[in-house]
């Protein structure tokens, strides 16, 4: 994948518009979820250095297992909707230094609920073959109905007539997280298996621990 400085903003689309065809979203498990992570990227010396965390989770146990770190030059600049570009290069060379074999990947980012449907979750997942969700904070685009209040609830989100997504209430009472299916995996297993992996706060334990490895830059 070409994410050099020279890659073109058109080029980039072109690229996400060519892979997003081989995206699978039915559930295509290979076998059992054992350990699920979660990635997260932060940034340091003015947004100059990318630093990519991964955080591995036993399941159902969600207890850590491993993680790991990585950085690198930044080569791409921030424009919503190619976060991927600047992101995954750091992401997999974090991923390539476990020793644990992951299961599934929990993404901080779109997976399908993107305009054209290849979020950072896909692009990770494809170019990986790996099973991956994302799992964002923010909508991208999009519109729902009003999500109920109580965790678990949810609607779905639509773009252009299909479903995208999930605007799913992981927690009681506050602001719903945006699921939708990354690889190999369907909207109504992406909707469970966020649920199963955040027992308590709004966001994936995978998440949580990815977030403060990416943030805090010590690999712990």
């Amino acid at each position: 994948m070409d994410t050099s400085e020279s890659l073109s903003y058109a080029s980039a689309i072109a690229l996400q518009q060519q892979l997003s065809p081989q995206v699978i979203t039915y559930d295509r498990f290979s076998r059992p979820i054992r350990y699920v992570a979660g990635v997260d990227v932060g940034f340091q010396d003015g947004y100059q250095l990318t630093q990519a965390a991964v955080a591995v989770l036993s399941f159902p146990e969600l207890e850590k297992v491993e993680c790991a770190m990585a950085q690198s030059p930044t080569r791409f600049p921030y424009i919503p909707g190619l976060l991927s570009f600047r992101e995954v290069p750091t992401i997999i060379q974090a991923l390539e230094k476990l020793n644990t074999e992951v299961d599934l990947i929990l993404c901080d980012g779109q997976g399908i609920a993107h305009p054209r449907r290849f979020g950072l979750a896909c692009h990770l997942g494809v170019l990986l073959d790996q099973l991956t969700i994302g799992v964002a904070k923010s909508r991208l685009v999009g519109k729902h109905r009003e999500v109920g209040s109580q965790k678990g609830a949810w609607q779905p989100l639509w773009d252009q007539g299909e479903v995208i997504g999930a605007v799913l209430r992981s927690r009681s009472n506050v602001k719903p997280v945006y699921v939708s299916p990354g690889h190999r995996i369907s909207l109504r297993s992406a909707i469970d298996w966020t649920l199963a992996c955040t027992p308590k706060y709004r966001l994936p334990e995978t998440t949580r621990w990815a977030d403060k490895l990416a943030s805090s830059g010590k690999n712990s």
